[in-house]
């Protein structure tokens, strides 16, 4: 079972969320055959867009991270929403490429050294905001500690990992870690936090050996004033629907529902982050296209 652990350190001066995370980060390999170098990508952007939305208080808010890099894997899309859930997808699932000289996956090899990172954050009831940073190194983890610094100048100690079969690929362990000061932080205490960073680094291996969560998180704040204030359960889950879809069709316009009529005489939508098809046949298209005309017709009355 997945899960969040959201909660305080030092006397209250450091705000934690941690997750564990590999049911959700393995349903995204299966789901988009996500190669190995993929699934740790798309893997830990999943599971940093997961903590980021476990803090959403209503199921309308959103987050979008989209992550453009120069590397063969594309663009990384994740959606999060309210109770962390997430759904998302890489241009090219299959890519694969080497292991980087640490005989690790190269992950800022595939996603690519240079680029940007875009964070959308809508709440529904005013404009989004829109935050965005130049990649460190496409590694992810250190890329998302950039963007909360520079964009929302909030600095961060972010921790990402992915462990996976060398030859099925299968996830073994998927977890993460945010560490964010507080302005009433001290000084001393960061030095402490900072010297976490060996120990952190081992948290999705730990996870791996078998460790819950719970358990590796109190081992690792022994003696930090560590308190537990929340658990979520968060998953990889697509909201589309077919209805949702029929409206994507709708807000094409007359002129071009018209043109799929005419010439294809029907229309399959593939939704990006579950690979779910619709196909829309030549009645559903025509009773859409009589929707449009209507709205269309009232929208001119109107001006």
């Amino acid at each position: 079972m997945d899960k969040i652990i959201r909660g305080l350190l030092l006397n209250e001066t450091v705000n934690v969320i941690a997750i564990s995370g590999r049911v959700m980060v393995e349903k995204a390999r299966e789901t988009h055959n996500l190669s190995r170098v993929c699934t740790a990508a798309l893997g830990r952007t999943l599971l940093a867009v997961s903590m980021m939305s476990a803090k959403l208080k209503s199921e309308r808010d959103s987050i979008t991270v989209t992550i453009a890099g120069n590397g063969p894997a594309g663009s990384i899309t994740v959606v999060g929403r309210e109770g962390g859930a997430v759904k998302g997808y890489v241009t090219n699932p299959e890519v694969e490429i080497p292991l980087n000289a640490q005989n690790k996956l190269d992950v800022g090899g595939a996603v690519g050294h240079s680029g940007e990172l875009r964070v959308i954050r809508d709440f529904s009831l005013k404009e989004p905001y829109i935050g965005s940073c130049h990649l460190v190194n496409g590694e992810i983890a250190e890329d998302f500690a950039r963007y909360f610094t520079v964009s929302e100048q909030q600095p961060s100690l972010v921790y990402l990992g992915v462990r996976v079969e060398p030859i099925s690929g299968e996830v073994r362990s998927a977890a993460g870690l945010i560490l964010a000061p507080l302005p009433n932080c001290p000084d001393e205490e960061l030095d402490r936090l900072e010297a976490l960073g060996e120990k952190i680094s081992k948290l999705s291996l730990r996870m791996d050996e078998g460790d819950s969560i719970e358990y590796a998180l109190n081992a690792l704040f022994e003696g930090f004033d560590y308190k537990v204030t929340e658990t979520i359960l968060p998953e990889f889950r697509c909201d589309c629907s077919r209805e949702r879809l029929e409206g994507v069709l709708v807000s094409l316009g007359r002129d071009e529902l018209r043109a799929i009529i005419e010439e294809d005489g029907q229309a399959e939508i593939v939704c990006r982050f579950c690979d779910t098809k619709y196909l829309f046949e030549r009645d559903a298209l025509n009773a859409l296209l009589a929707f449009a005309e209507r709205k269309e017709d009232y929208n001119e009355q109107k001006r």
